[in-house]
């Protein structure tokens, strides 16, 4: 894919109780919710869904599928829920959102100030996240990083980090319902998924052809094993484009639809606050929008 794809191994080189990233992914289950519950103009249960679903993915990368004996494709199938379906699920929640809805003013006048900011910007820009995550992808498999990382616990969990973190600004970019000021059009989305899926089908197939002398560094290689599961990153990754397709384009839809007008009142309501009104944008995600 285009967000994310082979880690260090899980199991390899990791310090400390084998079942303890499990306590952050339920932190941030728990969170969500609770902020959800506090919102007192009601938050959508899809977007409630969506983000324990991410969770759920998350916690089984980093717990069942981070136990299995040391096997490529089980470590690969890991890779795909870290970096590239998780991602979307808890994209497709819209936490900006709701965190701006239930956080008090200095926590959101906080928010707004990264929202503006340049280097987000270039950022959040689709190729910029594309080169991100396609590219970080190839560093890792065509360089040492890989079997560095599975001696070293913490370049092994920085590794982590970096590509689920590459899987979620990739997916919030194209996709998210969340505010992305500046956000490029549906052309420019669109172009950068194909090319960080063409480049993701590129890298997997030549894993495959160089499995005998790739990810360099190794000492225990087994061929096989990596062209199963350079074939599974291939497979699994157009699985994951295709899901993150289908929410770009029903974002755009959802964005083209027009609105009903709203029924008059007796009394005129109130005016958004200026935050909102900033960043509301019709590709962007508007924060009066619950859905």
């Amino acid at each position: 894919m285009t967000a994310a794809g082979p880690l260090a191994h899980a199991g390899h080189g990791a310090a400390g109780p084998t079942w303890l990233p499990l306590f952050p992914v339920a932190l941030l289950a728990a969170g969500y919710v609770l902020a959800a519950v506090r919102n007192s103009r009601g938050w959508d249960h899809r977007r409630t869904a969506s983000w324990l679903v991410g969770c759920a993915l998350l916690a089984v990368a980093v717990g069942p599928l981070a136990q299995l004996p040391d096997n490529p494709r089980g470590h690969m199938a890991q890779h795909l829920l870290l970096g590239m379906l998780a991602p979307l699920g808890l994209v497709l929640a819209a936490p900006v959102t709701l965190l701006l809805r239930v956080a008090p003013p200095p926590v959101r006048r906080a928010v707004g100030r990264l929202l503006r900011s340049r280097p987000l910007h270039l950022l959040a820009h689709p190729f910029t996240a594309a080169l991100l995550t396609t590219g970080g992808l190839a560093f890792v498999l065509l360089t040492p990083l890989y079997a560095a990382a599975e001696r070293q616990p913490v370049l092994h969990h920085a590794v982590h980090l970096h590509y689920l973190a590459a899987g979620y600004l990739f997916a919030w970019s194209l996709a998210g319902p969340d505010p992305a000021p500046r956000r490029p059009g549906l052309a420019v989305r669109v172009g950068a998924l194909l090319a960080a899926s063409a480049g993701h089908a590129v890298l997997a197939k030549y894993l495959y052809a160089q499995a005998d002398s790739l990810p360099p560094g190794l000492t225990d290689r087994d061929p096989e094993a990596f062209r199963s599961a350079a074939q599974l990153m291939y497979y699994g990754g157009d699985l994951a484009e295709l899901l993150l397709a289908a929410a770009l384009f029903a974002a755009w839809y959802h964005s083209r639809r027009p609105r009903p007008s709203p029924s008059p009142s007796p009394s005129p309501s109130p005016s958004p606050s200026p935050l909102i009104k900033r960043f509301a944008s019709p590709e962007g995600g508007s924060l009066t929008q619950s859905s």
